[in-house]
């Protein structure tokens, strides 16, 4: 009797077996290329340009697969195509909102698939495939996505989304799961100058959880990759993409087979400013389902331009809120902050342009001047004499015959400007803010033998020495004194570098070591005459720093000179006269 159960029980195992050997295999989505949102830099990963708000995107992106789906020999060498062409286009769009969140729709339609010649209907391990028949629709794609960091050509903008696949194509053609999918992932994008990148992180929850040839489906983790340069003023993207995923469930997870993985070399072109086509092509990168031996893809899309909203202008004057000094009142643009984007001041009549209102003005249409007396203001004045016209009538000019400026001081009204009072007009004066003697020279009269001007004590006579010698002529003791007062006068000038020149007359050795001598002299003089030497120092440059041209007699004169620079201390720059 227990014999008979288990020659009963082997036969009914024996027939399950067949009738499972014989079984149609049910099919699933094969298409791995799932294509960014419309206005993206790139065909599978995202540049996540989300700006604007209500801002639209539409495209189509074909996609044509060489051999996805096929089955190997043991040696490695391909035994039937299941799939051997698949060729989608995925009509889309995009809608960024609020200038952080996008939302998305793409439906996948394969247009034409077809099988090898050997897979019409074929049976591995037992189980039976039956190869695609014709078009049909594929896994119709939500999607949501949210900016969480950076903005949209920044170094790195980081977003976190979902997408939703519904269950709308079909097991039979390989273009559908049968069941719903989704896709938490996180994605990154930036740029940096012309380089541009992306990437991609995310798990696909996937309910199918059957078996294709030795390769287990089931939840997946993705992932994706794409950098390149954006050229010809960022109309042109280049640059290569790679993505894939690999299975988590079953005993090969991680797998090779379980690993399927491309890469597309590809670039996209904007124009027409909101028009954008692309084209790519690349290899499958693994044995895994779904990845092809090629891959081709190209787009065409409308994404229009990003527009920065224009900034608050409440009176609709073209003066943004933030500039107008009337923001609730139209008017127009002034240099003036005060005034900008406020109404224009209408000015009281002023016929003759006097500065005196027609109202005023006894002589409203002859240019006059104002007066207390109501039948005279705004009249020509009487005509009184003035010899130099410097406008201050020969009656009370100091000087009627020379042009000068109005003062106070009956004595000096009309006379030409002197503000240091030297007794030289400024107009002849070289140093006007410095009292000094008469001299011949132009650029000398007026000024005192020394004065702080531009970080020196500048002297306008020279420090003379005995010939071919550092020994002082007693004829500049006038010089030192004047350049020691300006010293005591200036006690802020803490430091002070004496410095010697000399013409171009002998070797460099030679005017090198008297030009140090001649300053070490000069600095020892101010020494000696109670100025702390802590306060100085000397340097000698020979005739390595002229200032005038040593072909000429005068011009080595010139050369030939000392100098007194500040260091350290000193009046400001603005108030050195």
């Amino acid at each position: 009797m227990t014999g008979r159960r288990v020659a009963a029980a082997a036969a009914v195992l024996g027939m399950a077996v067949a009738s499972r050997a014989g079984a149609q295999q049910p099919g699933f989505a094969v298409d791995r290329f799932d294509p960014s949102e419309r206005g993206s830099d790139w065909f599978s990963l995202d540049s996540l340009d989300l700006r604007g708000h209500v801002r639209p995107a539409i495209g189509i992106v074909g996609d044509f697969a060489y051999r996805p789906l096929v089955f190997y020999n043991a040696d490695g060498t391909l035994a039937a195509s299941l799939v051997r062409n698949q060729y989608f286009v995925h009509p889309g769009a995009s809608l960024v909102l609020w200038d952080r969140l996008r939302v998305a729709v793409n439906v996948p339609v394969a247009v034409f698939e077809d099988h090898g010649p050997q897979a019409g209907q074929i049976t591995v391990g037992g189980a039976t495939y039956k190869g695609p028949s014709g078009a049909n629709v594929g896994d119709m794609r939500l999607t949501a996505d949210v900016r969480l960091l950076g903005e949209y050509g920044q170094a790195f903008t980081l977003a976190f989304g979902a997408e939703l696949f519904l269950p709308t194509g079909s097991q039979a053609e390989y273009t559908g799961d049968g069941k719903v999918r989704v896709e938490p992932r996180l994605l990154g994008a930036g740029q940096v100058g012309p380089f541009i990148y992306s990437a991609r992180f995310g798990f696909m929850v996937r309910p199918q959880t059957e078996s294709f040839d030795d390769t287990q489906l089931g939840t997946e983790m993705v992932f994706g990759a794409a950098a390149g340069v954006k050229v010809l003023d960022d109309h042109v993207v280049l640059g290569p993409e790679f993505f894939g995923g690999t299975v988590l469930t079953g005993a090969q997870a991680v797998s090779v087979h379980n690993t399927p993985f491309e890469i597309i070399f590809g670039g996209h072109l904007t124009f027409a400013r909101d028009w954008r086509a692309g084209v790519g092509v690349g290899p499958g990168l693994s044995r895994g389902y779904g990845s092809p031996e090629v891959r081709t893809v190209a787009s065409l899309e409308w994404a229009p331009a990003w527009k920065a909203p224009a900034p608050p202008d409440r009176d609709h004057d073209g003066v943004p809120d933030d500039e107008d000094a009337c923001p609730d009142v139209p008017g127009i643009r002034t240099d003036d902050p005060k005034t900008n984007g406020c109404p224009p001041v209408v000015k009281p009549a002023d016929r003759d342009g006097d500065g005196i209102l027609d109202a005023e003005d006894a002589c409203p249409d002859v240019p006059g001047i104002r007066t207390n007396d109501p039948k005279t203001n705004g009249c020509p004045p009487v005509v009184v004499a003035d010899r130099d016209g410097d406008g201050i009538p020969d009656v009370e000019d100091a000087c009627p015959d020379v042009p000068g400026v109005r003062t106070n001081d009956p004595k000096t009204n009309g006379c030409p400007s002197d503000r240091d009072g030297d007794g030289i007009p400024d107009t002849q004066d070289a140093c006007p803010d410095n009292p000094g003697p008469p001299n011949a020279d132009p650029a000398k009269n007026g000024c005192p033998i020394a004065l702080v001007q531009k970080g020196q004590i500048r002297i306008t006579e020279q420090i003379k020495f005995r010939t071919a010698s550092a020994e002082l002529d007693p004829a500049s003791d006038s010089v030192l004194e004047a350049v020691r007062a300006v010293f005591v006068a200036h006690p802020e000038i803490r430091r002070l570098r004496v410095e010697g020149h000399t013409d171009n007359m002998g070797s460099v050795e030679y005017n090198l070591h008297l030009s140090k001598s001649r300053a070490k002299s000069v600095m020892d003089w101010l020494v000696k005459h109670g100025i702390e030497a802590k306060r100085l120092e000397s340097q000698g440059y020979g005739f390595m720093r002229p200032i005038a041209d040593n072909k000429t007699e005068e011009g080595r004169r010139d050369n030939r000179r000392v100098e007194f620079h500040i260091i350290e201390g000193g009046p400001p720059l603005e108030e050195e006269k």
